[in-house]
């Protein structure tokens, strides 16, 4: 009976940890392709490079700190229990802050369509490589 549950035990500690690595892979992939995407569109000039690349470390975020969370499963110190607390503690609070900048870009975007501003917001004026403001705003 003792060497079935030494077995188990074993094999659960792989599978989370085989979990962990899952998950932390998807957050790195998303983060890349992201990247890319977010520098295909400041080349191509497109106005909502800001919101892709935001929402694209969200959801990075959100697969590390999956992973976090199943690494307190297979923790057995409290010292690494602090360490990964700290880190998913961290960790939520960019994504805070993340979401709130991706609600507020929204707001002001809804807030512009609608006419309640009389003009375009900074950052949507005018792309970083734009050449002329005329060509910025047929862009937007």
């Amino acid at each position: 009976m003792d060497q079935f549950l030494s077995q188990a035990d074993m094999m659960f500690h792989y599978l989370v940890e085989c979990g962990i690595l899952l998950l932390e892979f998807f957050g790195t992939v998303v983060l890349l392709v992201t990247g890319v995407i977010s520098m295909y569109k400041w080349l191509t000039k497109k106005p909502d490079v800001r919101t892709t690349i935001s929402q694209g470390i969200l959801l990075a975020l959100a697969f590390k700190m999956g992973g976090e969370v199943l690494r307190t499963v297979i923790a057995t110190e409290t010292k690494e229990l602090v360490s990964i607390f700290a880190i998913i503690l961290l960790r939520g609070l960019v994504a805070a802050l993340i979401y709130w900048e991706i609600t507020k870009e929204a707001k002001i975007e809804a807030m512009y369509l609608e006419g309640k501003l009389p003009e375009k917001p900074s950052h949507f004026r005018k792309s970083p490589h734009a050449e002329s403001e005329d060509t910025a705003d047929s862009v937007n």
